[in-house]
């Protein structure tokens, strides 16, 4: 089964796991396979009960209750990347917007980040170093800035961007206490909110920023963030 014919088969599966854990599949998935990483996209995704917890402003019980539901899910969906692609996916990062009721999974083939930042930063795209220059500063106001940081242009649609060594130590000691949850939580709409207030990307990619995604690994203290874009003709 050649890529284009495994990314079809498993925008199809996930999107039917999705509709049957949540009562309401996605109306697109996106898949995008570039080993070591296995990025799906998926849009047009809310549950009917969500919908009236957003309307009554209640985004935080729906991110909780999503966190709680991926977690049972993942054995599944890095089984079905398995079953498809042959990819051990080690790790599997995820996030929402809840405004735009889109969503990603970022499955990675390494045991560990580190090994991929070791090897190099990635193919060169224009404006790469901008970027980066971005999210470094991001980083360093919301907490400091990354001790690493690569970046992979994986499709004209889809950029990532690694960084490793970003905790403070009150993040350090709020996981050892079993508040990972909380912290992420916290962490992905102060994150995101810094990343928008710069307004140049397009400029920079050529690209209109579609949408924008960060999760943690906090036990490696590493972060994947990830750009979806739509290229300007």
């Amino acid at each position: 089964m050649d890529i284009k014919a495994q990314q079809t088969k498993l925008a199809n599966n996930l999107g039917k796991l999705l509709r049957d854990n949540f009562g309401k599949g996605p109306e697109a998935v996106h898949v995008t396979i570039h080993e070591p990483y296995v990025v799906i996209y998926v849009s047009g995704f809310v549950s009917p009960m969500e919908q009236v917890l957003l309307n009554q402003n209640e985004e935080l019980q729906v991110m909780t209750t999503r966190e709680l539901l991926v977690k049972t899910l993942e054995p599944q969906i890095t089984g079905q990347i398995k079953g498809i692609t042959d990819l051990d996916i080690q790790h599997l990062y995820y996030d929402w917007n809840l405004d735009h009721h889109s969503g990603i999974f970022v499955g990675v083939c390494l045991d560990d980040l580190k090994a991929d930042l070791a090897e190099g930063d990635g193919d060169p795209y224009p404006g790469k170093q901008a970027i980066h220059d971005r999210i470094i500063k991001m980083s360093e106001i919301a907490q400091k800035g990354p001790e690493k940081i690569s970046s992979y242009k994986l499709s004209d649609r889809t950029l990532v961007i690694v960084r490793e060594g970003i905790l403070v130590a009150i993040e350090k000691q709020l996981i050892s206490l079993g508040f990972d949850d909380t912290l992420r939580i916290s962490k992905r709409p102060l994150e995101k909110g810094i990343l928008r207030q710069n307004d140049d990307y397009d400029e920079i990619l050529n690209a209109d920023i579609l949408d924008i995604f960060v999760d943690w690994d906090f036990e490696k203290d590493n972060s994947i963030i990830t750009l979806i874009l739509k290229p300007k003709k």
